[in-house]
């Protein structure tokens, strides 16, 4: 009760309820909605399903169920953005292994997607599995990735921007794709075939 008193003393014309609730609102604002997530990671989402079964009606029929999957299970999910990318791939694989007969059965001069050569396949479940992987990352990480490997800054250059010593951004990026590495071969990916 004391503290109570206290508070309410030294602020007479504030009520004591309001902090509490000017605590609440910001939690909850901070915390993504369904569609504010949907609206940042569908595109991301079907390049990378259309990777793994290579035919864009397939990989969006894949990316609406794995949202709708995420709706279902929404308040269970602690890092939604992994998860989606979880659970496509995993949806994909299914995909694939289930109508891996009928692209069999396909006449060997059909042009369509869905007669991807078994080596493309691989490599493209590689790639798709590099996604899933860099998604998992803390996010100062994937920043190193990205200015290494997609903007190709040298060392310096990734130091000057990061904040990070020049040897510690080497020493980073050889541990993070050792790491990448090793989950990939974890996961039954040896090279860049799959």
């Amino acid at each position: 009760m004391e503290p109570l008193a206290i508070a309410h003393d030294s602020h007479p014309q504030t009520p004591i309820s309001k902090p509490a609730a000017a605590v609440a609102v910001p939690m909850k604002t901070e915390l993504p909605t369904l569609a504010a997530l949907f609206e940042t990671e569908e595109s991301g989402l079907l390049r990378f399903a259309l990777g793994l079964v290579g035919r864009r009606s397939v990989a969006e029929e894949l990316v609406q169920e794995t949202f709708l999957r995420l709706h279902q299970l929404w308040a269970q999910v602690e890092n939604p953005r992994a998860w989606l990318y979880r659970s496509l791939r995993n949806l994909a694989l299914n995909h694939l292994r289930d109508h891996r007969r009928e692209t069999e059965l396909e006449d060997d001069t059909a042009t369509t997607d869905a007669s991807m050569p078994a080596e493309e396949m691989g490599r493209m479940e590689a790639i798709g599995m590099v996604r899933l992987l860099l998604t998992e990352l803390p996010e100062e990480d994937r920043e190193l990735v990205r200015l290494k490997y997609h903007h190709n800054l040298k060392y310096r250059e990734i130091s000057q921007r990061t904040g990070v010593s020049i040897g510690n951004v080497g020493y980073k990026l050889h541990h993070l794709l050792k790491g990448l590495a090793d989950a990939l071969r974890r996961s039954g990916i040896e090279s860049s075939e799959g």
